[in-house]
């Protein structure tokens, strides 16, 4: 049986109001919505602040497997709609900011991605934990990484009736794999949780929110953002591109620090996984994916390179939150709640 999540801890002002809301059950505060209208306008950081960043995470939450105690009909509650229409404005608003525009060229599109790819310069959290990173560290990387990786697929999948054609197919072909190819046991979500539990990490749907930083919902967020809205179809395609492209190397030197620390297949199975199956998802998520729809529809090559964008600089949002964080001898997570199941 699935269970649904608790209510994360409030971090801010519109975090608390909004879980007071929903548990209240019944209609969302007048004040609920212009708390949220402050704080879009005045975050001098949207991508890093807490309160927003969870408050957006926990809108999206109810499409996914909602709240312990939190009835079901706030999905589509019409005021709930509005406020988290302002929080996504401010999101993408920094999106835009945090990535220059590229120009969109008469090359395929699967070769304007791998430009893209090639022009990032973001620092690498594989090649730390592959040659130095504690067991602390990796349990840290961990309770970051779950906040997605215990969803795994799910952001992405929203896009798939949003398509057609080969690109829908293709699309199909990917996300199969991650949902384990019709085996639960192999589904990536429970290949990550089980090396969450090899290293003694909570596994619950959920369980490690409290603990996670801004940083780990904003990946998750644009996700989300990108795969519910059909306007931003193509982005959400060029992301999951560039996560394809770029995740079979990393997943190997991961694979590398887990066995230096004396952890087995048993463990790094997740890694290994997508060692082989990103690079086979290479070509059809750039090609036939990306290519196909671009194909069908030009105008759409713009988002599918910012998705890509945004891919790339979420995750080195992330590298350099933890990274200056591990440098200076401190932890990259919220509070100093145990860890440990």
């Amino acid at each position: 049986m699935i269970t649904p999540m608790r209510l994360p801890k409030p971090r801010g002002p519109l975090s608390a109001a909004l879980c007071a809301d929903l548990t209240d059950g019944r209609t969302l505060g007048p004040s609920t919505l212009a708390t949220a209208e402050t704080l879009a306008a005045a975050a001098t950081d949207p991508l890093t602040d807490d309160d927003l960043q969870l408050s957006l995470a926990i809108c999206y939450e109810l499409h996914y497997r909602g709240f312990d105690g939190v009835d079901d009909a706030w999905e589509w509650d019409p005021e709930l709609l509005r406020l988290r229409g302002v929080l996504e404005a401010r999101h993408l608003a920094a999106l835009q900011a945090l990535v220059s525009p590229v120009e969109v060229t008469d090359e395929p599109v699967d070769q304007q991605l791998t430009a893209v790819i090639a022009a990032d310069d973001g620092p690498s959290l594989s090649r730390y934990l592959a040659r130095q990173g504690t067991l602390e560290h990796w349990r840290e990387y961990l309770t970051v990484r779950s906040v997605y990786h215990l969803k795994e697929g799910d952001p992405h999948t929203w896009a798939i009736p949003r398509l057609a054609g080969r690109a829908k197919a293709a699309m199909v072909e990917i996300q199969a794999d991650e949902y384990g190819g019709g085996s639960a046991e192999r589904m990536h979500s429970q290949l990550f949780a089980g090396m969450m539990r090899d290293l003694d990490l909570d596994t619950g749907y959920g369980a490690l929110w409290d603990d996670a930083p801004a940083v780990a919902f904003t990946s998750v967020n644009t996700m989300s953002l990108f795969g519910l809205h059909r306007r931003w179809r193509g982005a959400c395609l060029g992301h999951l591109a560039a996560v394809e492209m770029t995740s079979s190397e990393p997943s190997r030197r991961y694979s590398t620090g887990l066995r230096r620390l004396g952890f087995g297949e048993g463990t790094t199975v997740f890694y290994d996984e997508h060692v082989e199956a990103d690079a086979v998802h290479e070509q059809i998520a750039s090609v036939d994916m990306c290519g196909s729809l671009v194909a069908e529809d030009p105008s759409l090559a713009a988002d599918v390179l910012f998705g890509a964008q945004c891919s790339l600089a979420l995750d080195g949002l992330t590298a350099v939150h933890l990274l200056d964080a591990w440098e200076a001898g401190r932890t990259g997570l919220r509070g100093e709640a145990a860890l440990a199941a």
